[in-house]
């Protein structure tokens, strides 16, 4: 894999991970709703197809690629779930579920990114 390669993943990670925040303080400032929800589950699956693909190509180091994908799922469960039943329900699914998959989601997009900077070239 070349370094303009690792780049690319390196910048798609970051645009991940602004995206992340972004729509965390979006969230924060409407006061979340099932929409948000939704297109997080959207916007992240197909990023864990190509995760996966770049893990199978050797695009990025297998493991902690592989750690990468599990800390953006458990994010979506946290952040997605606590926004779908608050939106259905009234009530959270526990307190600070949201943020804290908020933060899973965030370290899961840099460990992305390191995951292409520690494969060898």
């Amino acid at each position: 894999m070349t370094l303009a390669t690792r780049i690319l993943i390196v910048l798609a990670s970051l645009s991940g991970l602004l995206g992340v925040g972004l729509s965390a303080a979006a969230a924060h400032i409407t006061g979340g709703n099932l929409t948000t929800a939704a297109q997080f589950l959207l916007f992240h699956a197909p990023a864990l197809l190509a995760l996966v693909a770049l893990i199978a190509v050797g695009a990025v180091n297998p493991m902690l690629g592989q750690i990468a994908g599990y800390v953006l799922v458990l994010g979506l469960i946290l952040f997605c779930g606590d926004l779908s039943r608050r939106a259905f329900s009234g009530v959270a699914l526990f307190p600070r579920a949201a943020p804290m998959g908020g933060i899973f989601l965030l370290i899961g997009w840099v460990l992305v990114a390191l995951s292409s900077l520690t494969r060898k070239l």
